[in-house]
């Protein structure tokens, strides 16, 4: 099942290469009032909707792929986690540069561990990444984003695929300097999710599943997350014995060599064997947002 929000905050599910727009099941979710719930809850309960959605999409409308506008998969996430250089050669290639170290010392992830992101830097393709500082290096970073379903608390690495809801395609952008990593990758438009997420019963070779990334039709990044140097279920362990993970919560696995900038007026197309491709227009943002 791949599950998609579009448009003006609609959501579907991608069927035949088209959108069936099935939001009016959304209603039958619990209703909150203050304080809401930090969790997603469509994720929550997406499991006793999955049959309803199915018989319902079947009925909608077939909506072309290329008519609608993709946001972000996850509308609630309570938290990004974020794995850094945990791919090799892109630990090698950090090192080796001193445009991505910034002259910091590139630590393992073993000894340097997981960090957070804002969600508020959350975005879908059709939202674009907007740079703010042009004057700075801005770099892209292909990954493989995984949804949590269920709630995890120190769960172990055998356990830890039984929390997986889906995967989707993940931009880490980020933009080069001194700071921690945290501040440089959560500006505004720098965490981007799409184009839908995939079911994790339909995505059973998440550890095996080729990545690409171009930018304006040149190969930057190319690799196979069996290359990860931390897998996914030990990711899922190591982060959950930090704190607890919520549906909805997005895990980032990390990136591999071929980071590269990107300027206004690039198309970064980013593509994942057993989720799709999704295209994402870098854009400037305006001094006029300035006080």
């Amino acid at each position: 099942m791949k599950l998609c929000r579009f448009n003006d905050q609609r959501f579907g599910l991608v069927i035949d290469n088209s959108v069936r727009d099935v939001t009016h099941v959304l209603e039958r979710l619990p209703a909150y009032r203050y304080p809401l719930p930090t969790h997603d809850p469509l994720i929550a309960h997406l499991s006793e909707l999955r049959p309803i959605l199915l018989a319902e999409a079947h009925k909608a409308e077939a909506l072309a792929i290329s008519d609608v506008a993709f946001l972000s998969p996850i509308a609630n996430a309570g938290k990004v986690v974020a794995a850094p250089v945990n791919y090799k050669a892109h630990l090698d290639e950090a090192r080796e540069d001193a445009a991505i170290h910034f002259h910091n010392k590139v630590v393992e992830i073993q000894t340097i561990g997981l960090f957070l992101k804002a969600t508020s830097s959350i975005v879908g393709p059709s939202e674009g990444v907007h740079i703010r500082f042009a004057d700075r290096r801005n770099d892209h970073e292909i990954e493989l984003a995984v949804i949590i379903g269920a709630k995890a608390d120190r769960v172990s690495p055998q356990n830890a695929m039984n929390y997986v809801a889906g995967y989707c395609i993940g931009l880490d952008m980020t933009v080069r300097g001194p700071q921690e990593r945290s501040l440089r990758k959560s500006l505004d438009h720098f965490t981007v999710l799409g184009p839908w997420m995939v079911s994790a019963d339909e995505m059973v070779h998440a550890d095996a599943a080729d990545m690409e990334l171009c930018v304006n039709g040149a190969q930057r990044q190319k690799a196979n997350t069996r290359d990860l140097l931390i897998g996914i279920p030990e990711l899922i362990a190591w982060a959950s014995s930090y704190y607890t993970l919520h549906p909805g919560d997005v895990l980032m696995t990390g990136t591999p060599e071929g980071v590269g900038p990107v300027v206004a007026g690039d198309v970064i197309t980013a593509t994942i064997a057993g989720i799709g491709e999704m295209k994402v227009e870098v854009t400037s943002l305006r001094d006029e947002t300035k006080l």
